[in-house]
């Protein structure tokens, strides 16, 4: 400071400051609050208008006006800066033509090849159309099971996963580029190592496989060397429902629904019309209940017990939002109503209980229960035991001895597999 209240701006010019005017002001303010300077807590006009044209050297004021003049301007400026693309140079790529092109490459007529597209181990039929030998579009195949010709987002954005610019280009090892013949050559050496001792040492890692193909190479694999062990993960893997059933059986299993025939579906906290290795059949079916024809007197309808907004539940007829931890409680409370033999759970709506209770009821066995997948053990179990009480199997819920090939918690194996590493 040059002097007594007489400070240098920021502008390089003396000012006197009214610092009881300032002592006021911020006695009527609260909160936090910051400054550049003196100056700028004053609020003199200098450092105000200094402040909205800091830099006016670098262009036009932008709050006024354009006029024809800068409006040319600025077009022209667009113009030569999206021609300055057109400089760079392009790798050149030679186009070598068919002296007799294949047949299916005739007059660009699109080629439908059947496929399939794998979501956590389990495949839907799909149709994926072809263009000049490069795939163009997804789409459900009417003929397989799975999908009956519908597909789901993630069918759909493989295309794009296809093309993704940062997928492998070749084999890796540590970094570097390498080939298949390197790769098997490994493989070679170290399946004559471990066969000399069993696989002892030797564990496998993969995601949910239900291949029959794969699953008896596996156990091809592990017969050979009885000391290996076979690990699965999925991030996203039901385990709530696999251990779910396995307590409601004894033993593993899997399960799947018929939607189309259930008059009455009660969904705890479940997306299976979006997620899950049957959700495009079951949406497909669902969808069916929900356009009426000729000699059908009622649509389906779903009640939905959700945590949080689910995708399957935008269609639900009834909602019923609970805290996570409340989920069992309802499940324990519709599963003693019915007639299950378990101890009655605390319920927050008793109005909508009794409400799902008359109507599974009076269905006669053509109504459905299903646990979300996030659900604990002991939801899917209930679940299990409310469809066999209200006679659903066989009519809208089936089980089956278990597609996957290593039908274990996925949580479970991981663990067990990172304390065999840190061992």
């Amino acid at each position: 400071m040059s002097g007594k209240n007489q400070p240098f701006n920021i502008l390089g010019q003396e000012t006197r400051l009214d610092l009881a005017a300032i002592r006021e002001r911020l006695n009527e303010k609260s909160g936090q609050g910051y400054w550049r300077s003196l100056d700028e807590l004053a609020e003199s006009p200098e450092v105000q208008d200094y402040l909205a044209n800091e830099f006016p050297q670098e262009g036009a004021d932008w709050r006024q006006p354009v006029d024809r003049r800068n409006l040319l301007r600025f077009m022209g400026a667009s113009l030569g800066l999206a021609g300055l693309t057109a400089c760079t140079r392009q790798p050149i790529e030679k186009i070598v033509p068919y002296v007799k092109a294949p047949e299916e490459f005739g007059g660009n007529e699109p080629v439908y090849f059947a496929t399939s597209h794998v979501s956590n181990g389990y495949a839907q039929g799909t149709l994926v159309k072809s263009h000049q030998g490069r795939p163009t579009k997804v789409e459900g195949n009417p003929d397989h099971p799975g999908s009956l010709g519908s597909t789901d987002l993630f069918a759909q954005a493989e295309t794009l996963n296809l093309y993704d610019p940062d997928r492998s280009q070749a084999v890796m090892h540590e970094g570097v580029i390498s080939n298949n013949t390197s790769f098997w050559a490994a493989v070679t050496v170290l399946r004559e190592q471990r066969l000399a001792q069993k696989g002892a040492g030797l564990r496998f890692l993969t995601g949910n496989i239900t291949s029959p193909s794969i699953i008896d190479m596996m156990r091809e694999l592990l017969a050979e060397m009885p000391e290996a062990k076979w690990h699965v993960w999925d991030a996203a893997s039901p385990d709530g429902e696999r251990v779910g059933l396995r307590l409601a059986f004894g033993e593993p299993a899997s399960v799947y629904y018929k939607v189309e025939p259930a008059n009455v579906i009660v969904s705890l906290d479940s997306d299976f019309l979006y997620t899950g290795g049957g959700a495009v059949r079951y949406s497909r079916e669902f969808a069916a209940r929900r356009a009426p024809k000729e000699g059908q007197k009622s649509l389906n309808r779903l009640y939905a017990v959700e945590t949080h907004p689910l995708v399957s539940h935008t269609l639900a007829d009834h909602k019923l939002a609970l805290k996570p931890s409340e989920i069992e409680g309802f499940a324990r409370a519709l599963a003693a109503a019915l007639g299950v033999a378990v101890d009655a759970g605390a319920v927050a709506n008793k109005a909508f209980l009794d409400a799902v209770v008359k109507d599974i009821q009076a269905q006669g066995g053509n109504a459905l229960v299903v646990a979300g997948d996030h659900q604990p053990p002991v939801v899917h179990a209930l679940a299990a035991a409310i469809n066999e009480k209200i006679g659903a199997l066989g009519k809208t819920v089936f089980y089956t001895d278990p597609m996957e090939g290593n039908p274990v918690s996925h949580a479970d194996s991981i663990k067990e597999l990172v304390a065999d590493m840190n061992a």
